[in-house]
């Protein structure tokens, strides 16, 4: 008779269920990473970024709270191509993670400047294994996120197929903006712009447009006064519409050249978080397109 009972409770009282397996930690270098991270890994994944997109990626402080982060992390994954060469190797070897899978995103993107010569310091901030800046290309942002799942699935294999569907609605969403994108930079291609600094070859090969000139004569470096002035010249003398900015660029020196020829100063978001309303990787390219279009028409 008690056994039948106990039975009997089996049958009313419901097992209790098995505790959900836990998100894999991830901790991406920047907010674009992570919002692509996310993207493909949905809620298997729990993401934190350490540069923020208001932030220069170059130049981020190894902070002892970052090195937990990684401590705690299952996953990183970089930029690549020496971008964070000067912080994030301090963070990783001070977080004793010896579990921690790294993973560099740059390997398939066809990478632009490399240098084909003897590098030195006089030359710059060059960097030798070519210009990191490749998220600024959403063509190259499906190959980061291929590369994300592939790596997802290594750690959770038994989530493959999520991650493969979140990625087919990461890739049809991104083609999808990319086509009206293109439509409206269409009638621009051609145009002649000015940038601050080497970080926006990828976006403008992209787009069409033709950089002529940057306030930075080396990269990294304060521009000389001859620089600048003959600068203002070509600037007055093509009828450049536009200088273009980041937006963790000192404005103080865009602002006057753009005061002195009558170009426009365009500060253009370089990572998703770069303005409040810029939340995923999508609506990055949302407002960088949307800004170009209205300074170049």
């Amino acid at each position: 008779m008690r056994r039948i009972f106990q039975l009997l409770l089996c049958l009313v009282i419901p097992a209790a269920p098995l505790a959900a397996a836990q998100p894999i930690s991830v901790v991406a270098t920047t907010a674009d990473i992570a919002a692509i991270v996310k993207a493909v890994g949905g809620d298997r994944v729990a993401v934190e970024s350490i540069a923020k997109g208001y932030q220069d990626p170059h130049f981020v402080e190894a902070k002892p709270s970052y090195v937990r982060i990684v401590n705690r992390a299952r996953m990183l994954f970089n930029v690549g191509l020496e971008l964070e060469v000067g912080w994030l190797p301090l963070l990783i070897q001070g977080s004793r993670n010896p579990s921690l899978v790294v993973v560099d995103l740059s390997p398939g993107v066809s990478v632009l400047e490399r240098p084909s010569g003897p590098i030195s310091r006089a030359q710059g901030d060059v960097h030798p294994l070519g210009n990191p800046h490749y998220w600024l290309d959403p063509r190259n942002g499906v190959i980061m996120a291929r590369r994300v799942a592939q790596e997802l699935k290594t750690v959770a294999p038994g989530e493959s197929a999520t991650f493969e569907q979140n990625l087919k609605s990461f890739e049809n969403d991104l083609g999808a903006r990319r086509k009206h994108w293109e439509e409206q930079m269409a009638p621009l291609r051609g145009t002649e712009i000015v940038t601050y600094h080497k970080e926006w070859e990828y976006l403008m090969r992209w787009l069409g447009l033709s950089i002529i000139g940057y306030v930075e004569d080396k990269p990294g470096i304060p521009p000389s006064p001859r620089h600048l002035e003959e600068l203002v010249q070509i600037i007055r003398q093509r009828k450049v519409k536009a200088l273009i900015a980041s937006n963790y660029t000192n404005p103080n020196v865009p602002r006057s050249i753009a005061e002195k020829t009558g170009a426009k100063l365009l500060v253009l978001p370089t990572s998703v978080g770069g303005e409040e309303t810029i939340r995923s990787y999508g609506e990055l390219f949302d407002a960088i397109v949307g800004k170009l279009v209205n300074a170049l028409k």
